[in-house]
This record gives structure tokens, sequence and C-alpha cells, in this order.
């Protein structure tokens, strides 16, 4: 696969970055991962906004402008239709002692490759899911900045997959349900779609945006607020959201069985809006 590192167009294997890169030694780096369709990446801006505002956050000079043709590059160079795609941006080489004033040319890399989607059984019979026994800090800055700094995620999926689950979800540390290891979670109760605040320790989501114009568009009652762990065990369906899966149902929560054990119908009827959306922005 080819790769764009720093501007060049060159083979993964031959892509090369500092053993003095922050991001290398201090995972001082942020990243997107993004979906393409027919060739075309689903939000793009939203997930450049979304990065440029990360590497304010950090200090980290950069002009994301001129990534979108980069990017675009990248898929056509690989001849890609269906794709995950990533974008890498690391504080580059800095000082030995540790210091982000030193960083003064950051370290892009964006990778493509083909992505295979889940597969429609999977979505039909929904995630197993557990509560992790990890939890998230809702005051900390990094999880509302989708960093390198990515031990917490790995080690949340670590967990589930050893535990025989698909993921698990996080608490924050005042014991409210926040998010799954790399995605937003939503609830839904009665006739009303829930997922938690931004302020409560997660992840901007980009899908989790596009659900909430969407249930909104469709007239879905929706609230951004605080969900307890007894209204996630009781919730009628839960699912969650992040643009390579885009909306997965979640049918079973440890052992407790989410309503009747399959998708919901409001669940349902946001996969598909959210179908029509991608394909009506990305053909």
């Amino acid at each position: 696969m080819i790769v764009c590192l720093n501007g060049t167009y060159l083979p993964q294997s031959e892509a090369k970055i500092s053993v003095n890169d922050y991001g290398f030694l201090y995972g001082c780096g942020i990243f997107e991962t993004m979906r393409a369709y027919n060739g075309k990446i689903f939000r793009l801006e939203s997930h450049l906004d979304r990065l440029k505002a990360s590497a304010d956050r950090l200090g980290i000079p950069v002009q994301v402008s001129v990534f979108k043709e980069q990017i675009n590059e990248v898929i056509r160079i690989n001849r890609l239709a269906e794709a995950r795609v990533r974008v890498y941006l690391a504080a580059g080489e800095g000082a030995v002692a540790p210091d982000l004033r030193s960083c003064q040319n950051p370290t892009l890399l964006i990778q493509a490759v083909p992505y295979i989607p889940f597969s429609a059984e999977i979505y039909e019979k929904g995630f197993r899911v557990m509560i992790s026994t990890f939890h998230r800090c809702s005051y900390s800055i990094l999880p509302g900045l989708k960093t390198a700094n990515y031990l917490e995620n790995l080690l949340v999926r670590k967990e589930a997959a050893d535990s025989g689950y698909a993921d698990a979800i996080l608490l924050n540390d005042k014991g409210e349900v926040v998010e799954a290891s790399s995605s937003n979670l939503f609830i839904v109760s009665g006739d009303i779609v829930k997922t938690a605040p931004l302020q409560s320790g997660i992840l901007p989501g980009i899908t989790r945006a596009v659900v909430l114009e969407l249930a909104a568009g469709s007239g879905l009652k929706v609230l951004e607020t605080a969900i307890a762990p007894a209204e996630l065990l009781s919730a009628n369906e839960v699912f969650l959201t992040n643009s390579l899966m885009e909306l997965m149902p979640v049918t079973t929560v440890g052992d407790k069985v989410i309503g009747n054990g399959l998708p919901g119908a409001v669940t349902r009827k946001l996969m598909a809006a959210y179908s029509a959306q991608f394909l009506l922005e990305t053909h």
C-alpha cells in the first residue's frame, strides 16, 4: 500500500519516522479514522475540523486544509472504493528532555486500506458487551481528544475480548455510563433517544453527531444527558456508533438481554437513515 508521509507518497514499507518523534516517545499525537464509500470519505470536513481542534489543544501547528488533497490522493493511488483511512499527526522531533515547545515540524502520516464491513448477520444479532472495570475521568483533557495516547482504549478492548465480549462500556468517575472502547453509546428509553453529554468524558464522535441530527430530523426526542448503569440495563434499545461500523445494535450487556434481544425499531430506523445519508453524500 502507498502512504503519504509528510507530503511524500511512498510504499508503506519504506515510510520511516524518527525515534525522537514525540508521537513515538510520549504519545503526543492525534489521529482520525474515517470511512470511504465509493472512494469518498463521509463527513471529511467534520473529521478535519476535529483534527484541527485537537491539534490546537495540544499546541501542534498545522493547516489541515492541505490534508484533503493528500487524503483523496492516497485513496486514488491505492485504487480503493470501500476504505478505512487513518490520518495520524504527531508533534514531531523534539528535545531529549521532554519539552513540547521544542517540536517545530509535525509528522503527518496518511494511510488507506480496504475495508470489509461487519456482516449483515452480526448487525442482526447485535453486539454482546460488558461493563468495563476501567473508568473514564470526566475532567481529563484526553477523552475529548482522539490522541495517540490510546492505551486505556486498548486495555478496555483487551478486557472485553479476554472475557468473550465484542466490546466493553466504560463508566466515568461519577459512575455514569459514557462510551465504549472506540465508539459512542446511545440508549432508547420509551420514545427518548439518550447519549452521554460531552462533559461526561467522551469523544465528540462524528457519527454520534450525525445520529443526533438524524434522530432530531426523524421527530425523535433526543437528550444529551447523564445515564446511570441501571438505566442502561433497563433500556429498550442500545446501540454504538463510530465511523467504521456506523450504528451497531447492542443486544446484551453482561448477562442482561436488552429489550427482546434483537435490534429495536428505533435503532433500525436510524441505521436506515444513516445509510441513506452517506449514500446521498458520497455517491
